[in-house]
């Protein structure tokens, strides 16, 4: 078997498969809810046979959404529509997870595919104000941007609470797997970072206290989250620019994050508008590699993984113990189920065994029908009989 279809045992929680599907924005929310739309969309991945799906970045707050479109948990009404996914996921074989996290400095913006930037009068005309926003310093992302408050120490318990609230929520929709956010140029991000944390209190400055806030938080959820259930962070493993936040860093700081009871770290990379390493095909993986190795904690790879080949040999060579896909699942929700097949996976003589029973039957019955005729070529001759009165 391909190392990447091997299961993978977290705590009390075991993925059937080291795929996992990246946590993706889709900006279609009302007020926060999960509705008809997420439904569909995550439900085509549960079947596509990812491991471990992982719902899209949702706000601990009304403050904390990077849109007017984002899921939310800031209030219980959230956890009826999360609680579907969760449900359809776990009666099809994934492991369901979900990112919560606090977009600080990035709030307040447009959706990625109507400008992905400050909100403006035709966003007003559609009823979509902006709010205040609040960062550790009071510094705009860029020009033209909002200006963030920086938190004082009653907006840092906030948001503490807010990201406490929010977990215990997410375990009460059915949720066995939990991420926190702190990558990407968001609020804990931007705390982690030297080039958006210039605060002279016990939240800013040395290392030590830059990673106070998030490391606080992770402690606190770790403790109201089950014991049997694993924790991930999502890190911007670099910042982008080599004077800021370092793959070093990382290390250290993924040491710290499993003494607190932390068991993946999920990399990623960039938020802060430079990036200053190479972009390639698993460009991230080395971080990756690097943190699993050098901090002994698990860890997952993503950023321009492609084809199952370089996924399974991601696993297979140690650089990480789970893969995930964003825009490769996209494009392909059934992507592991491809390549169960393409490496060599599938159960002997029956190929569509663990796909969904619905469809894996005809998929096997069309599969016989193909063996008969032999391979495709565009050469083949389709006659068209057509009867003329």
């Amino acid at each position: 078997m391909s190392k990447i279809f091997e299961p993978l045992t977290l705590r009390g929680v075991t993925l059937r498969n080291r795929f996992a599907l990246s946590p993706m924005c889709q900006y279609t929310a009302r007020d926060g809810h999960a509705g008809e739309y997420h439904a569909v969309h995550y439900g085509r991945f549960a079947l596509g046979g990812f491991g471990l799906l992982m719902v899209e970045a949702t706000a601990v707050s009304p403050e904390g959404r990077i849109t007017h479109g984002d899921l939310g948990l800031w209030d219980e009404a959230h956890v009826q529509g999360l609680s579907r996914i969760a449900a359809f996921a776990k009666a099809h074989g994934a492991t369901p997870g979900i990112q919560i996290g606090h977009a600080g400095p990035k709030a307040s913006i447009q959706r990625a595919f109507e400008g992905n930037g400050p909100l403006n009068e035709r966003d007003a005309a559609r009823g979509e104000h902006p709010w205040a926003v609040v960062s550790p310093s009071a510094r705009p992302v860029a020009d033209g941007w909002l200006v963030p408050s920086a938190l004082d120490a009653n907006g840092i318990a906030k948001v503490r609470s807010d990201f406490l609230a929010s977990a215990r929520r997410a375990l009460q929709a059915g949720f066995d797997v939990l991420e926190l956010h702190f990558a990407h140029g968001f609020l804990l991000n931007a705390f982690l970072s030297p080039l958006t944390n210039d605060r002279t209190d016990e939240y800013g400055g040395s290392f030590e206290n830059r990673i106070r806030l998030p490391l606080e938080i992770a402690r606190e959820v770790r403790e109201a989250w089950p014991q049997d259930k694993p924790l991930f962070i999502r890190l911007s493993a670099v910042d982008g620019s080599s004077s800021g936040w370092t793959i070093n860093d990382s290390v250290a700081f993924a040491v710290v994050l499993k003494a607190a009871g932390v068991d993946v770290v999920d990399c990623s990379s960039g938020g802060f508008g430079v990036f200053e390493y190479p972009s390639g095909y698993g460009f991230q993986v080395p971080f990756a590699a690097q943190i699993r190795r050098e901090a002994e904690i698990a860890t997952m790879a993503v950023g321009l993984i492609v084809d199952p080949w370089q996924a399974d040999a991601v696993v297979a060579s140690g650089q990480a113990d789970l893969v995930a896909l964003g825009h490769a699942a996209l494009r392909e929700p059934h992507f592991p189920l491809h390549a169960q097949q393409v490496l060599g996976a599938a159960s002997p003589g029956a190929a569509y065994a663990d796909w969904n029973v619905q469809a894996g039957w005809w998929l096997d019955h069309r599969e016989s029908k193909l063996l008969q005729l032999g391979p495709w070529a565009r050469t083949t001759r389709i006659d068209h009989h057509l009867t003329q009165e």
